[in-house]
């Protein structure tokens, strides 16, 4: 695992000119090898997420997001297919659905971009389209 810089900015909109943006910059883990690799960063106050480790898994076929800490879930993106994820809160636990439109990455050893495009459902319901874009780029005089 190397030392990486990682910008992430989540945004949900109902059309692609709408929705709010909200970026994060970290200090991370990275490691890549074949077309896959993990990418690793804990999360902060400014997340609400504090005392939680965020972690990405990604291959060609798939993209696995994972915390653990005061906030547990995971969720798997594959383009076209349609998930169920357990939602886990120290106010509670949910189940939700996930439908992952595309997933685009130029993700390589030296770093790249990650786009995830997806919509969450509770009970049937869209409760929001979401797309998370991921830039991962190495820690310079590391």
């Amino acid at each position: 695992m190397k030392d990486v810089i990682i910008s992430i900015t989540g945004s949900q909109y109902s059309t692609p000119e709408d929705g709010d943006a909200i970026e994060l910059v970290t200090d991370g883990k990275y490691c890549y090898k074949n077309g896959s690799g993990r990418l690793t960063y804990q999360e902060s106050e400014l997340t609400g997420m504090a005392g939680t480790e965020t972690s990405f898994i990604f291959s060609p076929e798939e993209v696995v997001l994972s915390r653990r800490g005061t906030l547990t879930s995971q969720m798997i993106f594959r383009a076209g297919v349609k998930n169920t994820f357990l939602y886990d809160t120290p106010y509670g636990s949910t189940t939700m659905g996930l439908d992952t439109h595309a997933i685009r990455s130029t993700l390589s050893e030296r770093g790249g971009d990650l786009e995830i495009d997806y919509v969450v459902d509770f009970d049937h319901a869209v409760v929001g389209r979401n797309r998370f874009k991921i830039n991962v780029k190495e820690r310079a005089g590391v």
